[in-house]
C-alpha cells in the first residue's frame, strides 16, 4: 500500500510541475497582431452587388513587424457564410486566371462573420496591391472593394 501511494504522489507532483510550468502569457495566438498594429494604408469598402458591404479595411504592421490586413468593428457584408474569399489586388475588380494563376490577385482568407477580424500575411504583401476585394467564390459575384491609401 505504501508503493501505491508513493507512486500516487510522485504522478500528481509532476501533474503539478506541469502546471506550474505552463503559463498563460506563454500562449500566442498568431491570428491577432503583437502590440500596437501601426496602420500604413486605410480604406471603406464599396458595396457591389447589393451584398450590403460596408466598413473599413487597413493594411499594417504589429509590434513585430508581422504585416496584418484588418477589418474594422463597423465591417459587415452580407451571406457571409464561409464562402465569400478576402483578396488583395492591384484592382478593384476580381480578375481570376484560371490555371495559370493571376500575379496580381492575393487570397487572404474568408470571411465568416462581420466586425473586426485580422488577417495575418504571410510573406507580407508586395507594395503593388492597391484593393481589398470581397468574392463571393460559390456565386461567382464581387460582394464589394475597399481602396486602400
Amino acid at each position: 500500500m505504501k508503493m501505491k501511494s508513493l507512486h500516487f504522489a510522485v504522478v500528481m507532483m509532476a501533474i503539478a510541475m506541469v502546471f506550474a510550468s505552463c503559463k498563460k502569457d506563454e500562449i500566442v495566438d498568431r491570428t491577432i497582431p503583437n502590440g500596437d498594429f501601426t496602420v500604413s494604408k486605410t480604406g471603406s469598402f464599396v458595396n457591389e452587388n447589393g451584398a450590403g458591404s460596408a466598413g473599413t479595411a487597413e493594411l499594417g504592421t504589429d509590434a513585430d513587424g508581422v504585416q496584418f490586413v484588418k477589418f474594422g468593428a463597423n465591417f459587415a457584408t452580407n451571406f457571409a457564410t464561409g464562402t465569400v474569399v478576402v483578396y488583395l489586388s492591384t484592382s478593384a475588380v476580381y480578375t481570376a486566371s484560371p490555371g495559370t494563376g493571376n500575379p496580381d490577385l492575393r487570397i487572404i482568407g474568408n470571411t465568416t462573420k462581420g466586425g473586426e477580424q485580422y488577417f495575418r500575411l504571410d510573406p507580407a504583401a508586395d507594395a503593388k496591391f492597391t484593393h481589398v476585394i470581397l468574392y463571393c467564390a460559390s456565386a461567382g459575384v464581387q460582394f464589394g472593394n475597399a481602396p486602400l491609401n
